[in-house]
């Protein structure tokens, strides 16, 4: 059986900030390479502030194999999931699922 610790943490670029909740083994497996997401001009030009939630599956070399919105507004899912495919995760070995939260801020 597999135990997971939830760890949360917030990220600042630039751009704004972003937390992230990351579900993360026992073998300590960390984010180690995140770019913000692009805020979406539809978004941009209505003022708008949201959050999406993803579960991203990441591969035992750390990249993102692929992910799922959970939640959160639709107007920021794709910028969100097109974010999330850069990052990378420290490498583990064996495929894992972590719980991403973006919030987007104008």
């Amino acid at each position: 059986m597999q135990r997971y610790a939830m760890n949360v943490f917030l990220v600042c670029f630039a751009a704004g900030c972003l937390t992230v909740a990351q579900a993360q083994t026992e073998s300590g497996r960390k984010l180690t390479s995140s770019r913000p997401p692009a805020y979406p001009a539809l978004a941009r030009g209505m003022n708008l502030e949201g959050s999406v939630k993803l579960r991203v599956t990441v591969s035992p070399n750390g990249a993102a194999k692929a992910s799922e919105v959970l939640g959160g507004n639709a107007v920021f899912s794709k910028a969100a999931q097109d974010a999330v495919a850069n990052w990378k995760w420290a490498p583990a070995p064996q495929e894992t699922q972590v719980v991403v939260n973006l919030s987007f801020h104008p």
